[in-house]
């Protein structure tokens, strides 16, 4: 979700919408804190959020800054292994691909892109300024395209 702008005036098809965020940061924390930011704005918003990542590995990193986002800050939120497991809580860290009927808004920092894509309400493509992550992303961002999506871009590398 654009952190500047509400979410009608995002990129939509019809009542869904979709962002694709391009960090000015080039590491893979300024991935995490932005998808933490997102989840955060979209959660205090009442939605149920998840983030889809594909390693243990890194869903433990994205669990670790959930819990010390803020010090007056508590998002609850649940690890899912996999897709069998019902995540019990409003925010999911996703180590499977998320079911567009579960989740209001999903933080896609997962290396595929879901095979439901243009059913999810809200999805935002997080990259960080890596060529290797821009180079994934954009196949995302092309694979939307191919499905009838025009996601809203929010290029921070390049101030105005």
């Amino acid at each position: 979700m654009p952190e500047s702008n509400a979410p009608s005036e995002a990129g939509s098809n019809g009542n869904r919408s979709y962002w694709f965020h391009i960090l000015a940061g080039a590491s893979p924390a300024d991935r995490n804190l932005h998808a933490v930011r997102l989840v955060d704005k979209a959660w205090q918003q009442g939605d149920r959020v998840c983030i889809a990542c594909d390693q243990y590995g890194h869903a433990e990193e994205l669990d670790d800054l959930l819990w010390n986002f803020g010090p007056d800050a508590f998002i609850p939120h649940s690890i899912v292994p996999d897709s069998t497991t019902r995540c019990p809580d409003p925010v999911g860290i996703l180590l499977c691909e998320p079911a567009a009927d579960d989740w209001d808004t999903v933080i896609l920092l997962s290396e595929r892109l879901p095979a439901d894509a243009d059913r999810f309400r809200r999805l935002a493509l997080v990259a960080h300024n890596d060529a290797g992550a821009l180079r994934q992303a954009r196949s995302q961002f092309k694979q939307l395209r191919a499905l009838g999506i025009e996601p809203r871009v929010h290029d921070q590398r390049n101030p105005r």
